[in-house]
């Protein structure tokens, strides 16, 4: 319940907010890259703080995942509306627009990381048996499933935000929706260690932790969950995962509005298409639940990257005239990432796992190991939108925003280029940055392995 709440929130709000700013709110390029370096910042540190926290706190609320997430809902759903609704009516390049995209970025991400890193410290407490995992991530893909279509009904709704005002209440039904959907699991859901009582370990033990929280603590056990290979490997390829998707959630609309002509794909026909970079992903994971199975999360992760090189290459050759072959490729290649990205909790629960054997702890270290990996691959949900818009911005997007009508199209040859480009080019390198990093990777075999 707690992925339909958070998965109905989180695709609208990556998906529209970028285009909110820069089209509606007219913010100036220099205030949004201030935005996304301080939204970085904070958004690496919060993971560790928070799983540390998490993991070590005495308080019910932090201590207790159902807690954190029954507690931290209503907050996060009020994070969600934040950008929605501008504080006055922003002129073309008010400062005050940047402060907003400040706070709407950084108390969004700041209660998702709360709420989310304890819905991951469940999925790796309630069971280390391989099937029960699959399981998990079979409902979790239901859950996201009907979670996406967040993003179809907001766009028919709202005409894909062309009515504003039907846009603001659609947000507003679906933050209450998420909260009710969240609380469900604040409620009801329990891991096997909540009953535990957590007894502090001895340094001789192989674990650092302290009877109270400080810093020492802290730097000691992130020291040690970075000594394991597997999991240094891991984030490498996270990191360059995370780019990806957020590039293609920011952008797909972007890209999609200037190159393919609203001729040839009308309005209700985008709104099918973005839904569907955002509903399909957990289809094509439920339907491939036996091949996880049966061949592991490992090779089907593997796979995808070579699929994801193989398309963007076909597609770089075959160029940008060919409209309905660019709007399939950007929604498989956004349907692939998404799915992609939705095993990742599989080798993250593998490797708490490996972490909790190696020191011989009296409970896993769940959300100081998801923390940790999201200190190094949270900042490329701000490097992608930074990179992506300055390189734009180089080409003219800037003018083709401030102007307010649609130019011909012929006097943005070298923007739409660099689109296409971009489109390309993105996927093909960091599918093959990935395969490199990922390949190494070892625990390949715990779908075959049957723990209790």
């Amino acid at each position: 319940m707690t992925t339909l709440g958070a998965g109905m929130m989180n695709s609208v709000f990556n998906f529209y907010y970028v285009k909110l700013f820069l089209n509606q709110y007219k913010i100036s390029e220099g205030a949004f890259h201030h935005a996304q370096v301080i939204y970085m910042i904070w958004n690496a540190l919060n993971d560790p703080l928070f799983g540390y926290i998490q993991d070590n706190s005495k308080v019910p609320c932090f201590s207790k995942r159902r807690y954190s997430i029954l507690y931290g809902a209503p907050f996060y759903a009020l994070a969600f509306l934040l950008p929605w609704f501008p504080w006055r009516t922003y002129q073309e390049g008010d400062w005050l627009s940047g402060v907003h995209l400040v706070i709407a970025l950084c108390a969004f991400d700041g209660l998702l990381t709360f709420v989310l890193l304890a819905q991951c410290a469940l999925f790796a407490e309630i069971s280390t048996k391989h099937e029960n995992r699959l399981q998990l991530i079979t409902y979790n893909q239901v859950a996201s499933l009907i979670g996406s279509t967040s993003i179809l009904f907001c766009g028919l709704v709202s005409n894909n935000m062309e009515s504003f005002l039907y846009f603001q209440a659609f947000t507003i039904g679906l933050a209450m929706l998420s909260t009710a959907c969240m609380c469900y699991t604040g409620v009801y859901g329990f891991s096997q260690y909540e009953q535990r009582e957590k007894v502090p370990e001895s340094a001789d033990s192989g674990s650092a932790m302290a009877s109270q929280s400080s810093w020492s603590s802290v730097l000691s056990l992130t020291k040690q969950i970075l000594t394991q290979k597997n999991f240094i490997l891991f984030v490498i390829m996270n990191f360059f995962q995370v780019f990806h998707l957020t590039f293609c959630s920011n952008f797909m609309m972007i890209f999609a509005d200037n190159l393919i002509p609203k001729e040839a794909l009308p309005s209700f026909v985008r709104s099918f298409m973005y839904g569907a970079g955002f509903i399909c992903p957990q289809m094509l994971v439920l339907s491939s639940h036996s091949l996880l199975k049966r061949f592991g999360y490992y090779k089907v992760i593997r796979f995808s990257f070579y699929i994801e090189a193989i398309a963007a290459s076909i597609m770089y050759f075959l160029g940008p005239h060919h409209c309905y072959l660019l709007a399939l490729f950007l929604t498989a290649n956004m349907v692939i990432v998404h799915a992609t990205f939705s095993l990742f909790n599989l080798p993250l629960a593998d490797i708490v796992d490996a972490d909790l054997a190696k020191y011989k702890r009296r409970s896993p270290l769940s959300s100081m190991v998801f923390g940790t990996n999201a200190l190094f691959t949270k900042p490329a949900q701000s490097l992608a939108p930074m990179l992506v818009v300055m390189i734009l911005n180089q080409f003219g997007y800037e003018n083709l925003n401030t102007n307010g009508v649609q130019p011909d199209p012929s006097l943005f040859l070298g923007l739409h280029g660099a689109m296409f480009s971009l489109i390309c080019l993105v996927p093909l390198c960091i599918a093959v940055l990935q395969i490199i990093t990922w390949t190494p990777y070892s625990i390949r075999d715990s779908h075959t392995v049957s723990t209790h």
